[in-house]
């Protein structure tokens, strides 16, 4: 299989939609090929029909979304371990997908926004700049300014996690599931574009966090990025 993943300066790679997708083809032990692909040149990923990425190829199969990715790589690995446990499980992860795009994620963007800026391939940093400041409507500068202060919000926003980590492992359970890899991967984004600690040492979420980093022989700690 083909992963087309956003590009990033160097090696850095921190798109938190392709790492749920790279974390699901490590659980299914989908050996796979990573591209990267630019904000501002999506024509690697033109037969997709479309220009959001991660993109994932097996054979003439295009596959779009990283919730819909995670759906294929589930019935089309069905001997290999499943990514949800069962439908019910499934609508479970369906739930923490939408929650972290809409809540976890906007959090993180505020705090890191300008650091990601750091962190784009180079031919990126004028399209990256003039979207995002478009999005938030005003320099990427003043969106970051004061994020010292909306640190504890943010924080607070996490006790639905604290709440079910205090009474199971991960997530998923006894064991890791897509549910993990979907917030794992909002996590990783700020790990690996940005210095900014936006957990706490002593969280529990910051624990789980660890152990997710250290999942197929430390995948996501080997990763580009900042101390976590």
């Amino acid at each position: 299989m083909i992963l087309y993943e956003l590009a990033g300066r160097d090696e850095f790679r921190f798109s938190p939609f392709a790492w749920r997708t790279k974390m699901a083809l490590h659980h299914k032990g989908v050996e796979y090929e990573s591209r990267s692909v630019k904000f501002c040149d999506r024509s690697p990923i033109e037969k997709s029909g479309q220009e959001r990425i991660p993109v994932l190829v097996d054979a003439d199969t295009w596959v779009h979304d990283s919730w819909s990715i995670a759906e294929y790589l589930e019935t089309a690995c069905p001997d290999q371990p499943s990514l949800f446990g069962g439908d019910t499980a499934r609508a479970h992860a369906r739930f923490i997908n939408s929650w972290t795009d809409m809540v976890l994620n906007a959090g993180v963007f505020g705090l890191i926004v300008r650091d990601i800026l750091d962190h784009v391939h180079p031919d990126d940093v004028e399209f990256f700049r003039s979207t995002r400041e478009a999005r938030v409507g005003k320099p990427l500068e003043e969106a970051q300014e004061g994020r010292e202060d909306r640190l504890v919000a943010f924080r607070n926003s996490l006790q639905p996690l604290r709440q079910t980590l205090k009474s199971q492992k991960y997530l998923g359970g006894d064991a890791p599931s897509y549910a993990d890899y979907i917030v794992f991967g909002s996590l990783q984004w700020a790990r690996c574009a940005s210095p900014f600690q936006i957990l706490a040492e002593d969280d529990i979420v910051t624990n789980w966090f660890s152990d997710q980093l250290e999942l197929f022989d430390g995948f996501g700690r080997k990763a580009p990025g900042y101390p976590a």
